[in-house]
């Protein structure tokens, strides 16, 4: 007679059981952090009363306004003033002078890694075929330079760059009258800066391009406006040193084509 097989005790599968609740917990914790990775004030409560749910205050819990600033501390979208390096500083006091002043038509501001970039419509410093200093501009000027006096530890080099429009749409302006216009009005506000003693006279620098370095084309009158300019370039010390050129591209997006090489 065939003997009666032996009960297995040895718990077969019951592994399988122990795994799958590993598994399951492991879930649930990833879940649990994906929910968390968008937190809301609600969720936040919610997690929290679940591991307190007798307790009636929760001093804890995050409000709309302190997520706000976390999120933004994370992402970089706001950096308060205080927050700022000197370099920095500088961006932001002008860019709030030029808004509170609403000089957004007559006052272009761009800002790129270890330089700012700053435009002025010829208007601003002076009249038409003029390099006398005006007084709105000066005002201007005192402004502009209150900022660089709080950064001048952080300034590599100020470039100022004076530039003219062609007169005509088809014709060169005389060369002579052009190239002195133009010098003469980026070293007029470079000596307005000097003579305050804000910052060292070795880092700064003035040149005349004339007509030619336009940003925009001399087929209309408004077009050929937009040429007449003063411009600011200010490095920030131990940045990458780009050309001019390169400057350019990031801070105007200009077409290639117009800007001409000397």
């Amino acid at each position: 007679m065939a003997g009666k097989k032996k009960k297995d005790s040895g718990g077969g599968a019951k592994w399988q059981d122990t795994y799958g609740d590993m598994v399951t917990l492991l879930l649930c914790f990833f879940v649990l952090l994906y929910s968390m990775s968008t937190l809301s004030t609600e969720k936040w409560e919610i997690l929290v009363r679940s591991f307190n749910p007798d307790a009636e205050e929760l001093s804890q819990i995050v409000t709309g306004e302190e997520q706000n600033s976390m999120q933004n501390a994370v992402d970089g979208s706001v950096e308060p003033p205080e927050a700022m390096n000197d370099f920095d500083q500088l961006y932001y006091q002008l860019s709030e002078y030029i808004k509170q002043n609403n000089m957004e038509s007559s006052v272009e501001l761009s800002k790129g890694d270890g330089f700012t970039f700053i435009t002025f419509r010829d208007n601003v410093f002076f009249d038409g075929d003029s390099y006398i200093l005006k007084d709105e501009g000066k005002a201007v000027l005192d402004e502009f330079s209150n900022a660089i006096a709080q950064a001048g530890d952080s300034i590599e080099e100020i470039q100022i760059l004076g530039h003219t429009s062609q007169a005509s749409p088809t014709e060169p302006n005389e060369p002579i009258s052009d190239r002195f216009l133009a010098s003469n009005r980026a070293t007029t506000v470079l000596l307005y800066i000097q003579e305050k003693n804000i910052i060292d006279p070795a880092k700064l620098v003035s040149s005349g391009f004339g007509q030619f370095r336009p940003i925009s084309p001399f087929d209309t009158r408004e077009s050929r406006a937009k040429n007449r300019r003063v411009e600011i370039l200010i490095t920030k010390t131990d940045s990458v040193v780009r050309t001019l050129e390169q400057y350019y591209e990031e801070a105007h997006m200009v077409d290639e084509s117009l800007v001409q090489n000397e």
